[in-house]
């Protein structure tokens, strides 16, 4: 994208000079903003940000975590209102169970689904642009993070909702995301921010992906004639590159503090683990996947049975089972995950068989059966006898997938190595990457031509991983320290690498360019969900 290039575009350097704060700011730039909203440019990485200023508050719901899916949600219902109707429509089942119990948070009533409460509940949805776009955001948070259970009443009552003030921040928001894609050229899906470049590969992926992502050019004529009088006359006045005016009263920190600051203090959480509520939700969203090279990981199957189908080749990147899944159909290759290692296990009583015996003087392996969790940070690197039981017995379950255990194998022209990494051990960086070292050298066997992608479970060090820096699972010494992988890289073909394990939603970004060791490098991290049943890969590798 234009932002990677060593050349800001004239008009955003212009930008940036007409905003004075920029001088004694060395880092992150304003290029544009308004009353309640800002677009960043990070000069470190070039990455842009749009961000609301200090005084904006998006929801008075104490932690309320789906702003990125409702923001997405707002620029989604711009460029395809009717598509927003249906997803709405198709959840429908699932939308009922969250009113019933949203009219019971309420009321202390309980009512059935089909009762005459729910029903015009859920009619009302349809009856508020603004409403319609959060009720897509927490549906679609629904389908990638799983079941939500605290404060449902503000978040699908029409009549609660009203007073978390999230209805006057999408106003404000889509006013300056339509503002800021005709001030700039500039396209954004509500989450990723890029800048447009005249380049031929950008012009092809915005051409490809129109539908998705809004910018100068995209047709809002049917949303204009859908929303709110006030939001449409707005975003008019804002398409015709002129001042506007907030069209609905947002709530600001500065008048609500001590109310906001007094909800939170008092807060109870009666949140619940989603895994807990799969069970009263149904799926109403295809298991199907027709992806050519289907990349998919930390599905951690409870039932027995892999959650989705696709009859091409697959990249499973471990930690897709919890329950023993197996599957006779599914092609394609699989990567060992720390949650593999506990789920080959027998049951306790017969841990005396002669596979498990070599094993039980260890303690990590101790911790396995007992409390996996403390076993991670004791797993022995790479290589040990033990990985190869786990291999063995995953290869049985799966008799059409390659189990790739610091081995290789070649699909397609694309040769793929698998290494062993179930966990990210930090403090013992030195020990994995000579693991990995070592293994390169064999695997990539003096073949410098072919082009390679190499695969791991955790990734391989940060400057191939997607989890990003502000995550609380972030390690910033998880670095590559040895020079001899660097030089393996720039020796070789590699052009990309595949990770899992850090559970990164796919709203986050499934996918980066990146350089290292002095080349462009993609990195992918495709998380299971009922929205991403994988990512497709031939893009990349084709590119």
């Amino acid at each position: 994208m234009a932002q990677n290039g060593s050349t800001l575009p004239a008009a955003i350097v212009s930008r940036m000079d007409s905003y004075p704060e920029n001088k004694r700011r060395p880092v992150n730039k304003t290029l544009f903003n308004n009353e309640y909203f800002q677009l960043t440019l990070n000069m470190r990485n070039e990455s842009l940000v749009i961000s609301s200023r200090g005084d904006l508050v998006y929801s008075a719901i104490p932690y309320d975590t789906a702003r990125n899916y409702i923001q997405r949600a707002a620029v989604q219902t711009l460029l395809h209102p009717d598509a927003t109707h249906a997803y709405i429509e198709g959840h429908k089942p699932n939308l009922e169970t969250y009113l019933a119990l949203s009219i019971f948070q309420v009321t202390g009533k309980k009512v059935g689904k089909d009762s005459a409460e729910v029903q015009a509940a859920y009619q009302q949805i349809f009856k508020d642009p603004l409403f319609e776009m959060q009720i897509l955001g927490r549906m679609l948070q629904h389908d990638e993070t799983g079941p939500l259970s605290a404060n449902l009443a503000g978040k699908f009552l029409y009549s609660e909702n009203l007073k978390t003030g999230i209805s006057g921040y999408l106003s404000e928001y889509v006013n300056f995301v339509v503002q800021l894609t005709h001030a700039l050229p500039i396209f954004t899906d509500g989450k990723q921010v890029q800048l447009l470049s005249e380049n031929d590969g950008e012009a092809r992926f915005l051409a490809e992906n129109k539908h998705l992502l809004l910018n100068k050019n995209s047709d809002l004529s049917e949303a204009l004639m859908w929303l709110p009088a006030p939001v449409r006359s707005n975003l008019e006045v804002a398409i015709s590159e002129q001042a506007t005016a907030a069209a609905l009263r947002p709530l600001l920190r500065s008048e609500m503090q001590e109310s906001l600051t007094a909800t939170r203090k008092n807060y109870v959480a009666h949140s619940r683990r989603p895994e807990e509520l799969e069970q009263y939700f149904e799926n109403v969203l295809t298991i199907e996947n027709s992806n050519l090279v289907n990349v998919i990981s930390d599905c951690h199957v409870l039932d027995g049975k892999l959650p989705f189908r696709n009859l091409n080749f697959n990249i499973l990147v471990g930690d897709v089972s919890d329950s023993k899944v197996s599957d006779a159909l599914i092609r394609g290759i699989y990567i060992l995950g720390n949650h593999e290692l506990s789920d080959i296990l027998p049951e306790t009583d017969q841990l005396n068989q002669p596979q498990w015996q070599p094993f039980l003087k260890y303690e990590w392996f101790k911790c396995l059966v007992d409390n996996p969790d403390e076993a991670w940070p004791l797993l022995p690197v790479g290589n040990h006898p033990f990985y190869q039981v786990v291999e063995a017995e995953i290869a049985t379950r799966f008799p059409k997938v390659v189990v790739l255990h610091n081995e290789s194998i070649i699909h397609e022209g694309i040769r793929y190595i698998g290494l062993t990494i179930p966990v990210a051990l930090v403090l013992r960086r030195k020990e994995v990457q000579g693991f990995i070292y070592t293994t390169l050298v064999e695997l990539l066997n003096q073949d410098t031509e072919i082009p390679t992608v190499i695969v791991s479970h955790a990734p391989l060090f940060n400057e191939l991983s997607l989890l990003p820096p502000e995550s609380g699972s972030y390690q910033k010494d998880y670095v590559c320290s040895d020079e001899r992988i660097k030089a393996l890289f720039k020796q070789y073909n590699i052009i990309g690498a595949i990770h899992g394990h850090h559970h990164i939603p796919a709203s986050s970004s499934r996918f980066k360019r990146t350089e290292f060791a002095g080349k462009s490098l993609f990195v992918v991290c495709s998380i299971y969900s009922k929205i991403n049943t994988g990512f497709e890969l031939i893009p990349l590798i084709t590119e």
